[in-house]
């Protein structure tokens, strides 16, 4: 049975994030009350704290949770702090499910995972079946495995309490408004920001982590919240689900297509001393697809583009704000 999204009340976990806040929109756009989203922050709630997250209950009143914070970052920092990012997301999920199910009244919690979860020589593409036949790549497995117990979490608790809980495994996001901080920022973002400073200094040559052969795959930010809020409505069972556009290119042909949008014509050279992450990366989002109706819209380049042009316009503002 589908939710009604006009009557429901709905918590949105780092609903001020960058996911979230698309996300929020998306219940918007999808016919969700603006009055019943409630999208929280840490400034609202301490999710590592058992007794402010029975206070979110007590005072949100949920009918829907859908658990989008999380402690993570890049390849860098996940290396300097894999044993932060696993309590932390770790304690989150399971302080929000264990008090979602006293709570009692949910009509469905969305645990959004990470593909950092898949094992580190997945077949390509990646099949949710695939997601215990071995260890994830070191430098992620930390973060990745505490995103994951809520899938166990979630199916245990559906087992023996009835609990609606559902699990999605988003791929790798981008879009206006993602985060640029160099210290925490993911790829995409990563390398926009490094190109952009490269053009103002006029650098004949910009410096990337490793040899560039690892491939990724990308969803658009706008794409991953549209696949969410269809789970949403309409995704009741207990198999985990992927959400990603089906795509996959190498790094190094990522830094070429950010160079030619972004105007660059100076040289990459790679520095193999630095880690690769993950060898490959690419879903297969057929379950999506035939479970709930989703699949992504957006084309990378323009994606790209779009992404390019919102740094170019707001980085002023957000150098500005990372100095205070």
């Amino acid at each position: 049975m589908s939710l009604d999204l006009s009557t429901t009340v709905i918590a949105v976990t780092g609903g001020r994030g960058f996911l979230g806040t698309y996300v929020c929109r998306q219940l918007a756009s999808a016919g969700a009350s603006e009055g019943n989203i409630r999208p929280l922050g840490t400034q609202d709630y301490d999710l590592r704290d058992k007794s402010q997250v029975a206070a979110l209950y007590r005072d949100v009143e949920p009918h829907v949770v859908i658990h989008l914070a999380a402690v993570v970052g890049g390849i860098g920092a996940n290396r300097e702090n894999p044993g932060r990012y696993f309590y932390e997301n770790l304690v989150m999920g399971a302080e929000l499910i264990e008090e979602g199910r006293r709570y009692g009244r949910l009509h469905k919690f969305v645990g959004v995972g990470t593909i950092c979860a898949y094992p580190k020589f997945t077949p390509v593409p990646f099949h949710e079946d695939e997601l215990w036949n071995g260890y994830p790549e070191e430098t992620n497995a930390p973060y990745g495995l505490a995103k994951e117990m809520m899938l166990v979490q979630v199916q245990a608790y559906r087992k023996q309490y009835d609990f609606p809980g559902v699990f999605l495994l988003p791929v790798n996001l981008y879009g206006p408004g993602d985060n640029f901080n160099p210290n925490s920022s993911h790829v995409i973002p990563a390398l926009i920001r490094k190109l952009d400073a490269a053009i103002d200094a006029g650098q004949a040559e910009v410096t990337l982590w490793g040899d560039g052969s690892p491939t990724r795959e990308f969803v658009h930010a706008r794409d991953a919240a549209r696949g969410i809020v269809l789970a949403t409505e309409h995704y009741s069972d207990v198999d985990p689900v992927n959400i990603g556009a089906g795509m996959e290119i190498s790094i190094d042909n990522l830094a070429a297509q950010l160079a030619q949008i972004m105007g660059y014509t100076g040289r990459v050279i790679w520095d193999t001393s630095k880690p690769n992450g993950q060898p490959r990366r690419m879903l297969d989002v057929a379950r999506a697809r035939e479970r709930f109706g989703f699949s992504a819209t957006i084309g990378f380049e323009e994606g790209l583009a779009e992404t390019v042009a919102w740094w170019r316009e707001n980085k002023a503002r957000v150098v500005a704000q990372e100095a205070i």
